[in-house]
């Protein structure tokens, strides 16, 4: 019996508020569900589906006559059904391709009881009937079969923590990793090359970024696509621009100051928005982590000293590497506590939450007699906070309005945005296998929990027009905006955005290929109640927010509609079409007449408004906009 048994009654009353569209507590959690596998993995779906990975182990779940490792949620009616992985996913990674299936890749070797490897006990039966993970290929198709596709394709050699980035062609690079897992990575086991999904000719491809240079801390290094095509890489202290189709290191980078952030240190990171004000030229920020220095990490089979009584950092930092010639890093506002493992995730007004993770320790866990329970963290985090990317330095932290969970989220815990903007929650299993003791710190958690804005019961946008498909470059489409969703007043056209969010592949205090941009918009208010958007294209460069699924939503005055998913680019990997940037009409509104009555035959151009054009960065991309 479960430690973290759910009663039916709270289950119920919580469905009964989400069928409604209301939380119970706008700013907090809600208990709602059971994951059936422990989430370390979770992305959402075009489905509106969350789908769970889970490394091999005993969970009381199962599937084909063995224990279930996978699991797909129903957010809208919080049941869960199991599916079948064959190999083990152990610590694997993943992302969205541009033709909408989602890929899986790497893991560990077969396990049994304990996580014991079973070519260890080659007398031994195998119990979980698992296959060897740590060069697999795992495929979901969501508009095909919905099943995994798994144990039928390979990489060039075996990756444990291995980061996975979309490119601009929607195909994907898959970087770094080791060879057969440990608390850190060894020179021993180190896989320092990156290969690409689909195989190029020439894979796999040396990268001694991940060498001597970034040891011990560079398994997930973290990897980003920029405008140029170049990658953004960060592990241990180091940072660079790299150049996938030349293969040389185009910019070194100042070391990233006061902390470690790359696994197990585990920081929070995220790409901030993308939006016309910062010409779409992306900025990555980086909030706590462990200051640990590069030689006293330990080794493969744990820290050399009790790092649950460490306190993380609490320092954020930011660099925009195509920003100029020589960038910096900028401090950025400071946490309120320490905290490892912090998940970053985008809300559709602009602002990001952040959650889950500890005030102690490291990702990871072991044995070590100091271990709580076998976790290197401890001191969990409960309650979220407020990231405001566009607030004056100083002010971009809060935790107004905003509950605290009594659930910790430690070690392989996971967050992801849903359809209607809350956050679905899960995870935390800092064990070597499956353990529900009661009274023990801390136990495998299979709970699930929706964090909500605290915006998250006011009425909702329900904006008209919203397309299925969105190219790079194009003609404009329009979305017409009632009285009610402009609150009875067009002059609430000024505050509308239309802004675009993927989602990620959550893993690790990370939510791989997450990515937020606003679209550029104008307006035309037909009358004083009413009015409709003209919303551009994509920017016509794919290396900015690449191809896939993704949601849209349109906010007025930071309320959310809806999302709406709409496919990026072809809908297939390869080269992508793109047009001319979009070109937007003048914003203007309806004359009001002396009486206050709408003269529906008189239309002005809004005061001041120009067409200017704005330089996408170095890239010479023109784009208009209302000035």
């Amino acid at each position: 019996m479960r430690n973290n048994n759910i009663k039916r009654s709270s289950l119920l009353a919580a469905a009964s508020l989400l069928a409604a569209g209301q939380a119970a507590n706008p700013g907090g959690y809600e208990l709602v569900g059971d994951s059936l596998v422990s989430a370390q993995m979770a992305f959402l779906g075009r489905d509106g589906n969350v789908w769970i990975v889970d490394k091999t182990e005993n969970n009381p779940a199962q599937i084909n006559g063995h224990p279930a490792w996978a699991a797909v949620y129903n957010p809208k009616d919080n049941t869960a059904e199991p599916k079948d992985i064959i190999t083990n996913s152990f610590c694997a990674g993943g992302a969205v391709l541009g033709d909408g299936r989602w890929l899986n890749v790497g893991g560990n070797q077969a396990v049994t009881h304990g996580g014991a490897a079973v070519n260890s006990f080659p007398d031994h039966p195998n119990p979980y009937q698992n296959e060897d993970g740590g060069a697999a290929i795992r495929l979901l198709d969501l508009a095909g079969s919905k099943e995994w596709s798994d144990n039928n394709q390979f990489m060039t050699g075996r990756r444990w923590y291995p980061t996975v980035e979309t490119l601009g062609g929607g195909d994907a690079v898959i970087m770094g990793g080791d060879q057969w897992g440990g608390y850190i990575n060894g020179e021993a086991q180190n896989n320092p090359t990156y290969e690409f999904f689909p195989p190029r000719e020439g894979d796999p491809v040396d990268f001694d970024f991940l060498g001597e240079r970034t040891m011990p801390i560079n398994l997930y290094p973290l990897a980003y696509l920029l405008p140029s095509g170049r990658l953004f890489v960060q592990a241990m202290y180091a940072a660079i621009v790299w150049d996938l189709d030349d293969k040389y290191e185009a910019k070194t980078l100042p070391d990233i100051p006061h902390a470690a952030r790359a696994y197990p240190a585990s920081g929070a990171t995220a790409v901030l928005p993308l939006t016309p004000e910062n010409d779409y030229n992306p900025s990555f920020l980086f909030c706590g982590g462990q200051d640990i220095p590069q030689d006293g990490w330990g080794d493969a089979g744990g820290p050399g000293f009790d790092i649950t009584k460490k306190l993380a950092d609490t320092s954020c930092v930011k660099i925009q590497p195509e920003g100029s010639e020589n960038p910096e890093w900028e401090e950025d506002d400071e946490l309120p506590e320490p905290r490892t493992m912090g998940n970053f995730v985008y809300l559709p007004n602009g602002k990001m939450v952040l959650l889950n993770g500890g005030a102690t320790g490291s990702a990871g866990y072991g044995n070590k007699t100091w271990a709580v329970g076998q976790s290197y963290a401890d001191e969990p985090t409960y309650t979220p906070l407020i990231f405001d990317p566009s607030a004056p330095q100083g002010e971009r932290i809060s935790r107004d309005g905003l509950g605290s969970s009594d659930i910790a989220r430690l070690y392989h815990s996971v967050a992801t945005l849903l359809e209607d903007g809350s956050v679905w929650v899960s995870g935390s299993n800092p064990n070597v296998d499956v353990i529900q003791t009661p009274h023990r710190q801390w136990n495998t958690d299979y709970r699930v929990e929706r964090w909500y804005p605290t915006w998250f019961n006011e009425p909702r946008p329900q904006p008209q027009g919203l397309p299925d498909v969105l190219s790079y470059g194009g003609d404009s489409f329009d979305i017409q905006l009632s009285s009610s969703d402009l609150k009875g007043n067009s002059d609430n056209l000024e505050n509308v955005k239309a802004v675009v969010i993927r989602p990620g592949f959550s893993t690790h205090a990370m939510n791989f290929g997450q990515r937020y941009l606003e679209l550029r918009t104008s307006y035309t208010a037909t009358s004083e109640e009413e009015g409709v958007l003209h919303v551009g294209q994509m920017p016509n460069n794919p290396n900015i927010f690449q191809p896939g699924p993704a949601l849209i939503f349109v906010t007025v005055d930071g309320i959310p509609s809806y999302g709406h998913w709409v496919t990026i680019g072809s809908g297939e990997i390869g080269q992508q079409p793109t047009k001319e940037n979009s070109q937007l009409p003048e914003s203007s509104r309806a004359e009001k007449s002396s009486s206050n009555a709408q003269d529906s035959s008189s239309i002005r151009h809004y005061s001041g408004s120009v067409v200017g054009a704005v330089a996408i960065g170095a890239l010479g991309l023109v784009a208009l906009v209302c000035v």
